[in-house]
Parts: C-alpha cells; structure tokens; sequence
C-alpha cells in the first residue's frame, strides 16, 4: 500500500541527494506490477526526476537474477561484515 511507496521513496531520495554512507541495492520484483504503478519515465519527461535516477534501482522478475544482482552491486571491504546502510542526516 501506502507504506511501500513511502518507504520506496524515501530510500530513492535518501539515494538520490547521496545521504546514504553508500550505495545500496534497490531492487523493485515484479516489473510488469512497478510499470504499472508507477511511470518512471513520466517522472523523468516532467522533470521530477533525472534520467539518471533510474539507475538508483533496478526491475527484476526472477529470485535468481535478483539474487545475483545482489552478489554484484553488494561490496564489501577485506574483513567488512554485511551491515545496514546509515543516513548521514542529523537526527
């Protein structure tokens, strides 16, 4: 509902304007549901957000490729620990 777009949204923006400590994969399964409901290309023809953006996530539709999409764009330093990112916001 609701509650998915928000935290989607939020986790874009937090992307988008770099107030994450690093990149993180996002994930969207399910692309004929995403295209559905919400036009990304829309976004960007009216300037809400930059073509560039859609590279902040990525459509997929099968838990193999998902998971290997992980292994890819999660990197992890000599002895690092697999962790949550942290906004670097105040508060």
């Amino acid at each position: 509902g609701f509650g998915t777009f928000d935290e989607l949204f939020e986790i874009l923006t937090l992307a988008q304007t770099h107030k994450l400590d690093r990149s993180i994969p996002v994930l969207l399964y399910g692309s004929p549901f995403w295209k559905e409901v919400v036009n990304f290309d829309a976004l960007v023809h009216h300037g809400t957000i930059a073509r560039e953006d859609l590279k902040l996530f990525e459509l997929v539709d099968e838990p193999r490729a998902a998971l290997e999409l992980l292994k890819r764009r999660i990197e992890l330093a000599p002895g690092e620990r697999m962790s949550f990112a942290k906004s670097r916001c105040p508060g």
